[in-house]
């Protein structure tokens, strides 16, 4: 171990480039992307940070060693050596996972059964519910360990409890919005906004706000983790004034009041106008044009295909009809669905997403 980690914020594959300026945001400007995620290297409090702000990553790994071993018998003694006190307190309770690839060791488990007997030899306790979970990958003989040093899925930000039936998890949403050219300083409308995902992510991102600035994270049962300068890397929130900048609306009473207490929760609730209605009565805001970004039902979970047909038509000539300047993300399963809406969308990569593949179509401003 050294006082330098590689750094792994994960995020869903396709969506690895958008992640990487977060990165460059903040300073660091050796971050690479590649398959699955963006790598750098850094320290403890560097991990902590990334955790703080990153909005597209699901999880930050930490790498703690590596080495090589060609059998049980050498993970056993490598296991033995490692300094496993330098990262997990005793009494620890620590998860054990493992990949095997293209090894001599070719069985997850019987890596899994090693690696928690030096762990318990040590005076932590392997725990399949551990406070802290570490992640074996055992590739062409070559061991890594990684920590996962953010606990719960980093799209969970603390705030949303009202949740819609096919929700965008909020990681997706930032990035999206990312790739659709936000930056916060335009106004955001979703016409099908059902939770207020898009919305709350908008206005975050349009005050600058942390990402997990409400919530824990699973670094904080390490040894590494020092309390005093954790808590110099938060910001303060101050109050929050509207007027408003991002719209949403759904055709669901429930919806919009559950989208509005996510707002609140959120502390966002002055910069955010919902409002219960369809998506044809949907009106321009007064003010410049900005983006309108929607995640409307695909068919493949919720709403009949055939019929959604009629419902992006809609939304094509509503958008088309009162909209003119402002630009159109729109994120479907279903190509044929998009263009159903007459509006002139590109297609991005696709994107897994509850089982599905999805896809970010954009517009330029419309005419």
């Amino acid at each position: 171990m050294t006082d330098t980690l590689e750094i792994f914020a994960v995020t869903p594959p396709g969506l690895e480039a958008a992640l990487l300026p977060e990165f460059r945001a903040l300073g660091y400007k050796d971050a690479r992307y590649g398959a699955g995620g963006v790598t750098m290297m850094g320290d403890w409090p560097d991990v902590w940070r990334l955790n703080l702000e990153l909005r597209g990553a699901t999880k930050v790994l930490a790498r703690i060693g590596t080495f090589r071993a060609m059998s049980l018998a050498g993970l056993d003694h490598r296991a033995d050596e490692f300094p496993w006190d330098e990262t997990f307190y005793s009494g620890t309770t620590v998860r054990v996972e493992a990949t095997c690839k293209r090894s001599k060791i070719y069985h997850a488990g019987a890596a899994i059964e090693r690696v928690e007997r030096a762990l318990l030899k040590a005076g932590m306790k392997p725990s399949a519910d551990g406070e802290v979970t570490l992640k074996i990958r055992i590739e062409q003989n070559i061991v890594t360990l990684s920590v996962d040093t953010s606990g719960e899925s980093l799209h969970k930000r603390g705030h949303k409890e009202a949740i819609g039936k096919a929700p965008m998890r909020e990681n997706m949403a930032a990035l999206f919005l990312r790739q659709a050219g936000y930056d916060g300083s335009e106004p955001v409308l979703d016409p099908m906004c059902g939770s207020g995902t898009f919305l709350i992510e908008a206005a975050e991102i349009a005050e600058g706000l942390q990402a997990g600035r409400s919530r824990s994270f699973a670094f904080e049962a390490l040894a590494s983790f020092d309390e005093a300068a954790f808590k110099a890397l938060r910001r303060s929130v101050s109050v929050i004034n509207g007027p408003a900048r991002c719209f949403g609306s759904d055709r669901d009473a429930g919806t919009i009041k559950g989208a509005i207490a996510n707002a609140d929760r959120a502390g966002v609730s002055a910069l955010c106008d919902f409002q219960c209605k369809p998506v044809s009565d949907v009106d321009r805001p007064d003010g410049p044009a900005g983006l309108v970004i929607v995640n409307p039902p695909y068919g493949g979970r919720i709403g009949d295909k055939k019929q959604l047909f009629a419902l992006y038509a809609s939304l094509g000539t509503t958008l088309k009809d009162r909209f003119s300047g402002w630009r159109v993300a729109m994120v479907t399963s279903e190509p044929g669905l998009a263009k159903a809406t007459g509006l002139p969308l590109t297609q991005g990569p696709a994107v897994p997403h509850g089982g599905l593949k999805v896809w970010l179509f954009q517009s330029p401003p419309l005419k």
